[in-house]
């Protein structure tokens, strides 16, 4: 196996940690580290749905994204100041919210919209996938205070979900990449999955050369085995109290 600058092998993963209740006002937060990502994930919980839901008796699950001004190696401005989103940020808020919704039965969540907010506070690389993995927590969390306070009587969660990065660096297929590697990698990729190792979402290019069906195949499968692993990160966090 590949060995990479920060030592790690090319199977395996950074270093992560997700700290719950870290806001005293949100039904479910999170702050996850990917080795030196760091993102605040955080689930509220609204007794109203979007004008195209009234009636129908199911909620909805909305997410927004945002890199804080000194995330990055030099400052950026809020997109707020700019006057609108990216581009990349509605790509990711979008990809969000579609794998925690793929995650909760909305019909049984009632008339109710369930709204995440990751906010990058730090960012080497894989910010996308590390707010998917910390905002299913936080979901996660916000749904047990709904059961618990009696607003619900059984939980709309189908299955955990999390998101890895993979690529091809230099000839080889690893997991879990930073900036740096992300930077110089000929695919890049990113894998939204289930506990059960079912896709949700695959985003992958050929930043350089293409790549072969044989390697969607390997990268693939080294994302299952990331996602595992992350899958059981977060069970282990929610054990925790």
């Amino acid at each position: 196996m590949t060995i990479r600058s920060d030592s790690r092998t090319s199977h395996q993963l950074r270093h992560i940690t997700l700290t719950r209740h870290i806001n005293r006002h949100a039904e479910g937060s999170v702050l996850i580290h990917c080795g030196h990502t760091q993102i605040i994930c955080t689930a509220s919980i609204e007794n109203t749905v979007p004008n195209f839901l009234k009636g129908k008796n199911q909620g909805w699950l909305t997410a927004e994204y945002g890199m804080l001004p000194r995330s990055t190696t030099t400052r950026m401005d809020r997109e707020a100041a700019r006057g609108k989103q990216s581009g990349r940020t509605q790509e990711i808020q979008r990809l969000i919210g579609r794998a925690l919704r793929s995650a909760i039965d909305l019909t049984m969540l009632g008339e109710r919209t369930l709204r995440i907010d990751c906010d990058v506070i730090q960012a080497d690389g894989g910010t996308r996938t590390a707010s998917i993995t910390g905002a299913f927590v936080a979901a996660h969390d916000a749904i047990t205070r709904l059961l618990a306070e009696g607003g619900l009587n059984v939980s709309p969660i189908r299955h955990f979900v999390a998101a890895v990065s993979v690529g091809m660096v230099q000839g080889a297929a690893v997991l879990d990449m930073d900036y740096a590697e992300d930077s110089a990698c000929d695919t890049d990729m990113n894998v939204v999955m289930t506990e059960h190792g079912e896709l949700i979402e695959v985003q992958g290019t050929a930043e350089g050369a293409p790549f072969k069906r044989s390697q969607l195949t390997e990268l693939l499968d080294l994302a299952d085995l990331g996602i595992q692993q992350l899958i059981a990160a977060q069970r282990k966090s929610l054990a925790s109290e």
